[in-house]
């Protein structure tokens, strides 16, 4: 049995919203992979009688298609898609029955207008948790426009194809042959990459707000919302709704809810969102600051939106080593996300680059799939917790290097090395192996201020205890400011009280 019992109770439900019937063509082998997927879909099928399978020839055995009776979706997922797939073939069952998708119109309106024939391959790995939200916004594309097929490739299933391609990073997505992008894309991302985004007229021919938040974080989202139930004009601009934590995997400390997931939770705090009359302009991105009669807020598209008052909340990203190598190799060895990009360096040897929480989580998480792990730590000591040091060292294919400062990534097409000193020696060591993923703490996205704002040595915006800025009307949250602790649920407690400081500004003035 694929499916345990629970997992089985759950889609015996979502089955029942099926509305029309729908045929899955298999194309089988009598390899390992073949049997788990036939085995698989004969569990699916006992359990809904609108669904049928025919036995037929793919491009790529394993796989299945997701059809239609009488009509190809070009939906097809070569290999098994469980782990965290396997949402994404629920999804495709009853969108491809008629369920209508969660989707704004205006959004499938769009992705009808598109013309030409585009077919994409999707390179993921089951325990990507970034890797499903491109997997069924290309699979949602292929339901609404005839002109659109996907390909969801499992890249464990796939060796030699992603080993040609040369992908070390997933998601990796190929349109008609070509590269197209690599990482986490939302629909609206894949739109707007296809020559389908906003208007800069449109933004810039906006009425001001009363309170405009920058930044779609949880730190964000909660500004905002505590800024519309106050029944003010209220807008939020977000480069990525969800933030950083569209990146976290497990979430186990957010007070109440004993579990969830970054992409869980960011749904959610954007279900929120538009609870409200918010007026929520996705993929735009924050080029300038500047206060004038109103505050004003360039975006890099050049449309200028303006407010009485704004509030920053950009949050943070994945600090950069800052050695030769890290960039020429990125997505080819560098890696930053061990869920995602971890089962595609099994049986190889890698290293982490960093010694807190994060850099022996991934560690823990590599040893299990690697052949071997190298964490190496710039202090005398690592950072972590005494549960997970003693959990690292624990394990047999794990050697520990303190007190050392990488030098470089070396490699040619990709990583074949890295190079490290011994701080107290000062011995130049290189080690051969073919990943390095670089955990090395957060830094504020906040460059594109400049010096408009007082920000400390580190970049992060300094607040007070109303979560004002050194500019009048301007407050600031989360992960982007001073606060010593970041934290999702600290940031929501600042969102919250940056809103209020906002409003308690307004009224004032």
């Amino acid at each position: 049995m694929m499916l345990n019992a629970e997992i089985k109770a759950q889609l015996n439900q979502y089955l029942q919203l099926m509305e029309d019937d729908v045929l899955i063509k298999v194309s089988a082998g009598s390899d390992e992979i073949s049997k788990n997927m036939l085995e698989l879909l004969d569990e699916i099928t006992t359990m809904s009688s609108k669904i049928t399978v025919e036995h037929t020839e793919l491009p790529r055995t394993p796989s299945f298609s997701v059809n239609r009776v009488g009509e190809d979706t070009g939906i097809t997922f070569a290999g098994v898609p469980l782990g965290h797939e396997f949402t994404s073939f629920v999804l495709a069952l009853l969108q491809v029955s008629g369920r209508a998708p969660k989707v704004d119109q205006n959004v499938i309106d769009q992705i009808k207008s598109i013309s030409g024939t585009y077919h994409f391959e999707s390179y993921i790995s089951l325990s990507c948790n970034n890797c499903p939200d491109v997997v069924q916004a290309l699979n949602l594309m292929s339901i609404f426009n005839p002109g659109i097929t996907h390909t969801m490739i499992d890249g464990a299933a796939f060796k030699e194809e992603v080993e040609n391609k040369n992908i070390m990073a997933v998601p990796a997505v190929y349109l008609n042959g070509e590269f197209f992008n690599s990482g986490r894309m939302t629909l609206e991302e894949i739109l707007a990459k296809m020559g389908n985004a906003p208007d800069a007229a449109e933004l810039a021919n906006k009425d001001p707000y009363d309170v405009l938040v920058v930044g779609g974080g949880p730190a964000g989202a909660s500004a905002a919302i505590y800024a519309a139930r106050k029944g003010i004009r209220t807008g939020i601009v977000a480069e990525r709704f969800g933030g950083q934590i569209m990146d976290t995997m497990g979430i186990e400390n957010f007070i109440s809810v004993k579990y969830t997931e970054g992409r869980k939770l960011a749904a959610s705090l954007e279900e929120h969102v538009k609870e409200y009359e918010i007026d929520v302009m996705n993929l735009q991105r924050a080029k300038r600051l500047d206060k004038k009669d109103f505050i004003e807020i360039e975006l890099e598209n050049g449309a200028v939106l303006k407010s009485k008052t704004v509030i920053l909340s950009t949050g943070a990203r994945w600090r950069n080593v800052g050695v030769p190598g890290e960039t020429e190799f990125k997505n080819k060895g560098v890696a930053y996300c061990p869920h995602c990009d971890g089962p595609l360096f099994a049986g190889k040897h890698v290293a982490v680059i960093g010694g807190g929480n994060s850099g022996i989580e991934a560690a823990i998480d590599l040893a299990g799939i690697v052949k071997h792990v190298t964490v190496l730590e710039y202090n005398q000591e690592l950072k972590a917790d005494a549960v997970l040091q003693e959990r690292l060292y624990s394990l047999p294919n794990v050697t520990v290097l303190k007190n050392v400062e990488t030098k470089e990534i070396t490699g040619t097409d990709k990583v074949n090395g890295i190079t490290y000193i011994e701080r107290d020696t000062e011995a130049v060591k290189q080690i051969e192996l073919q990943g390095v993923f670089v955990q090395i703490g957060l830094v504020p996205n906040t460059d594109w201020l400049g010096d408009t704002i007082e920000r400390n040595k580190v970049g992060e915006i300094v607040v007070d205890n109303r979560s004002a800025t050194s500019i009048p009307g301007v407050f600031a949250a989360g992960d982007c400011t001073n606060s010593p602790y970041k934290q999702i649920i600290i940031s929501m407690g600042s969102g919250a009280n940056a809103a209020l400081g906002a409003v308690d500004y307004l009224i004032r003035n």
